[in-house]
């Protein structure tokens, strides 16, 4: 089994939102949630600590998640797995929580947050000693809980070492997926914050306006932590060649996501049959920036399972995270060796987080 750095999961999102016990095995979580109908996801998570385990997962970057962007719509209900909060000041709280969360799993040893390189190089030393316990680097996915930029460096001080200045819609900082528009002059700020601070930049859900001006104007690191090809899959969501190429040039490693309509073009949520999704689809994405870049030094996974989406729309062989470990004779099969296979698998986003990190 080969270990795994997983550069996206929503671990605090699925357990606050979505009242999930993530110390569970899967097969409890998904019986508890059998009869529930708030979400199409209900019953079909991928995603414990356990299951992680499994998986050979020895470290992922672990999100914050709460959306209050300026243009908050009129609702005749919410539900409990909604991102969007009224204000910004209600996003910083729910954040917050998810901080929280994390902290009591590491008070209670079941996980390590990774702040430093040192601590990286640690826990990876540890982890191939047969330790077992989870890393995690926090991240943050939309920076709506930021309140401002001079309040970035209180998000340092909490362990804050990525992120990326939008999710879906308009946020306070840029516009995201699904909308066009430049960074705004918050985002300017923020993104001189992140640069003396030593965050690195997340450029997953930026518009293609604000990806451009961001790698224009920041001269920290940048990734993209769970972003698939455009070519592949045509959707503003996903990254253009020229994108590609241009966080080649930076040294940015991206990272594949497994959810199933960033995979192939078409699928229709709630609708398409996961059964007629291959892995292989996963694997064409990941081969795709290799080819790319000429070589397997800028492709990793970032697989975004369980960020609001359960089996129901993953590939049909993937029945939990630990699936993952079946991308590996599928590209050695495409020709990539041994050592290429460890840098998707782990090798490019240790490097990468090994010279970011302080």
């Amino acid at each position: 089994m080969r270990h795994i750095i997983d550069a996206h999961l929503d671990l605090a999102w699925n357990a606050l939102s979505f009242n999930r016990d993530l110390t569970l095995e899967i097969e409890k979580i998904r019986r508890r949630e059998e009869q529930m109908r708030d979400h199409r996801s209900r019953g079909n998570c991928t995603v414990s600590l356990p299951e992680m385990e499994k998986a050979g997962v020895a470290v992922c970057v672990a999100t914050l998640l709460a959306r209050g962007g300026p243009n908050q719509t009129q609702r005749q209900a919410y539900s409990r797995t909604d991102l969007d909060y009224a204000n910004q000041e209600i996003a910083y709280a729910a954040a917050q929580g998810q901080l929280a969360y994390y902290r009591i799993l590491e008070s209670r040893g079941l996980l390590s947050m990774i702040r430093s390189a040192g601590e990286l190089d640690d826990h990876w030393r540890d982890y191939e000693g047969k330790g077992r316990l989870l890393g995690i680097i926090l991240s943050m996915e939309g920076c709506d809980p930021i309140l401002s930029p001079s309040q970035a460096e209180s998000w340092w001080n909490d362990g804050l070492r990525a992120a990326g200045l939008t999710h879906y819609g308009e946020g306070h900082y840029g516009f995201g997926t699904g909308t066009t528009g430049p960074l705004k002059q918050r985002g300017l700020e923020l993104l001189k914050e992140f640069e003396r601070l030593g965050i690195a930049l997340d450029v997953t859900h930026l518009s293609d306006e604000g990806l451009e001006e961001a790698l224009d104007v920041f001269q920290g690191p940048v990734l993209a932590s769970h972003h698939n090809c455009r070519t592949l899959t045509p959707h503003q969501r996903q990254l253009t060649d020229e994108q590609i190429k241009k966080l080649i040039a930076r040294d940015a490693v991206i990272g594949v996501a497994l959810d199933a309509w960033m995979l192939v073009a078409g699928w229709q949520k709630g609708k398409s049959d996961p059964a007629t999704l291959e892995m292989e689809r996963v694997a064409d994405h990941i081969d795709r920036v290799c080819q790319l870049a000429g070589d397997a030094r800028h492709s990793a996974i970032g697989s975004d399972l369980d960020g609001g989406f359960g089996k129901e729309q993953t590939p049909g062989e993937l029945d939990t995270i630990a699936d993952l470990q079946r991308l590996a004779p599928i590209l050695g099969e495409r020709g990539f060796s041994d050592s290429e296979i460890d840098a998707v698998f782990h090798g490019n986003w240790l490097r990468f987080f090994g010279s970011v990190l302080p």
